[in-house]
C-alpha cells in the first residue's frame, strides 16, 4: 500500500514518474515519449479507471440518489469510505477523492506529453480528445485544473486553470480534433477509440453544463444560454447523421451484440465490477454483496418499462438466474430453485427497504445493467444519453414541444406510456430512467439544482456541489486553493 501511495502522490503534483519506460528524459528535461505507446497507455486506463467501482465512478454515483452503499455487518465498512460519499460528509482527506484526483491529473498530463512529442495530426487529434476528456472530470468534479506544460520541470509547481479558463481550454482542444478524428462505426459493440461521434458526445454534454461551469458561485443559481443549448442540439445532431440511434432492445445496449448505440467503450477494463458490486454472495456469480438503489428511485418506473427489469430466464445455463434491470423479491438459482441466504438460513428476498448502515444481507433492491452471461466492453459514452441531452436542451431553449417529442419517442421504444407535458423535473426523471447507474448522475443532479436535496444527504451545505481538493495536493502546490467551506 505504501508503494502505491508514492506512486499516486506523484501523479498530484504531475510529477513524471521517473520509472515510467514511455519517456525519453534528459538533465534538461523533458524530451519526448514514444507516441504510440502512450496513447495507448491513455487508452487502456481510461477504460480501468471508469470501470472501477470506487474514484471516479463512486464520486460520480455514490454522492446521488439512485445508489446506496450500506454497510453490512462487518462488509463494507471500509473506514466509512462509501457512507461519507452517501451522507455527502466527506473531507479532504478522502481517498476515494484522492485517487479520482491522481488519476484524472495523471492522464491529462501524459497527453501533453503526446502533443509535445510531434505526433502524426491523427494522433494529436486523439490526444487533444483524451485530454479534454479527463480534464472535463476535473473541471467538474473540483472546479480547478492544475495544469503543467511537458517542457516544465518537476520543481515548477504547476499553474492552475480556474473553471472558466478549463471549459474554454476543453473546448479548443475537442474543436481542434474534431476535424482530424475518424468515422466511428454505429454498428459496433466496441468502438474503443476517439471518434467524431465521441467528440460530438463531449462537446454536447460541455455546452449542455456550461452554464454550471461559468457560474459565478459553483451552487447556482444557473442561467442557460439559448446559443449554448443549440450547440448541444448541433453536436447530438452531427452523432445522429453519423448514423448512431435508439436501440429498440434497451439491455442488449450492455452485451456483446450491442449496435447503434456505443459511442466510446473502454479499451481495457471489465464492467464486472458493476454486477459483482451488487449481486448477493449466494448468487451465481457470486457477488460482493454490497450496493443498492432506493425504493424511490425504482417507483420513477413504470411497470411496463421495459428499463425497469426483464426476468431471469433460469433455464440451467450459466448466470441464467440473474435478472436484468432491478433485481427484487424472491431470487433464484440458474435452475429455478429459489435461494437461501447461507448467512441468515432464510430465503433471499431482496426488499425495498434499505439503510446505510447495520444493513442485513438480503436489504436494498439490486441492479444488473452488464450481466455476466453476455457483457462486453464497459461503455463510456452512449447514444441514449447523448439523445436526452438534446431533448434537455430545446426544453431549455424554450422549444418544449420539440423537447416532448423527443422524450416521448424514446419512452415508447421503451415500453412507457406517452406524457402530456415536459417539466424540468420530468425531464430529470427520464434522464435517470435511462441512464441509471452509468456514472454520471452527480453532474446531472447538480445541473437540474437537486445534488442537496436527495435521500440520505446529511450535510446540505451548498459547498459541497464541489469536492474538495485532496490535502496532498495542496501541500504539494501552493499555486491550488482548497475550495470554500473545506
Amino acid at each position: 500500500m505504501t508503494a502505491v501511495l508514492a506512486v499516486l502522490s506523484s501523479c498530484t503534483d504531475l510529477n513524471v514518474v521517473e520509472k515510467d519506460s514511455l519517456v525519453v528524459k534528459s538533465a534538461g528535461g523533458f524530451k519526448s515519449v514514444d507516441v504510440a505507446q502512450s496513447l495507448q497507455a491513455v487508452y487502456n486506463d481510461l477504460g480501468n479507471q471508469f470501470s472501477d467501482q470506487a474514484n471516479i465512478y463512486a464520486l460520480g454515483e455514490h454522492t446521488t440518489a439512485e445508489m446506496i452503499p450500506p454497510t453490512r455487518g462487518v462488509d463494507w465498512g471500509d473506514n466509512g469510505v462509501w457512507r461519507t460519499l452517501d451522507q455527502h460528509t466527506w473531507d479532504a482527506t478522502h481517498s476515494w477523492n484522492l485517487n479520482a484526483w491522481n488519476n484524472l491529473n495523471s492522464q491529462v498530463f501524459k497527453c501533453t506529453q503526446i502533443l509535445a512529442s510531434s505526433p502524426t495530426p491523427a494522433q494529436a487529434a486523439q490526444a487533444k480528445f483524451l485530454r479534454a476528456w479527463n480534464m472535463f472530470y476535473v473541471m467538474d468534479y473540483w472546479g480547478q485544473v492544475p495544469f503543467r506544460e511537458a517542457t516544465e520541470g518537476v520543481n515548477d509547481n504547476p499553474k492552475v486553470k480556474s473553471r472558466s479558463e478549463a471549459f474554454d481550454f476543453i473546448l479548443k482542444d475537442l474543436t481542434e480534433a474534431l476535424p482530424a478524428l475518424t468515422e466511428a462505426n454505429p454498428a459496433s459493440s466496441d468502438n474503443p477509440t476517439a471518434t467524431k461521434a465521441a467528440a460530438n458526445y463531449l462537446l454536447a454534454k460541455l455546452y449542455l453544463n456550461k452554464a454550471v461551469f461559468k457560474s459565478a458561485k459553483a451552487e447556482g443559481p444557473y442561467t442557460f444560454d439559448k446559443a449554448d443549448m443549440d450547440n448541444v442540439v448541433k453536436a447530438v445532431d452531427a452523432i445522429t447523421a453519423a448514423g448512431f440511434k435508439l436501440n429498440p432492445d434497451y439491455f442488449s445496449n450492455f452485451t456483446k451484440t450491442a449496435a447503434n448505440e456505443i459511442i466510446l467503450t473502454g479499451a481495457q477494463g471489465s464492467p464486472q465490477n458493476r454486477w459483482y458490486m451488487t449481486l448477493h454472495y449466494d448468487q451465481n456469480p457470486s457477488g460482493w454483496n454490497g450496493f443498492a438503489t432506493l425504493a424511490d428511485f425504482y417507483d420513477k418506473f413504470e411497470t411496463s418499462d421495459v428499463r425497469k427489469g426483464v426476468a431471469a430466464k433460469r433455464d440451467g445455463k450459466e448466470f441464467s438466474g440473474i435478472g436484468r434491470g432491478f433485481l427484487i423479491g424472491q431470487q433464484y438459482n440458474d435452475k429455478g430453485a429459489a435461494i437461501v441466504d447461507s448467512r441468515t438460513q432464510k430465503p433471499l428476498q431482496f426488499t425495498r427497504d434499505v439503510t446505510l448502515a447495520g444493513t442485513p444481507t438480503d436489504k436494498g433492491i439490486r441492479v444488473i445493467k452488464y450481466h455476466p452471461a453476455d457483457a462486453n466492453k464497459y461503455i463510456i459514452a452512449r447514444y441514449g444519453d447523448a439523445y436526452l441531452m438534446k431533448a434537455e436542451a430545446l426544453l431549455r431553449s424554450g422549444n418544449a414541444a420539440a423537447a416532448l417529442a423527443q422524450v416521448n419517442d424514446l419512452r415508447k421504444l421503451r415500453g412507457a406510456s406517452a406524457l402530456t407535458s415536459l417539466t424540468e423535473d420530468a425531464m430529470f426523471d427520464e434522464i435517470g430512467r435511462e441512464t441509471y447507474w452509468e456514472g454520471g448522475k452527480r453532474t446531472v443532479e447538480v445541473r437540474f439544482g437537486k445534488f442537496l436535496t436527495g435521500t440520505g444527504v446529511d450535510n446540505k451545505s451548498a459547498h459541497t456541489v464541489l469536492f474538495p481538493i485532496p490535502s496532498d495536493a495542496t501541500v504539494s502546490n501552493p499555486n491550488l486553493k482548497q475550495n470554500p467551506g473545506y
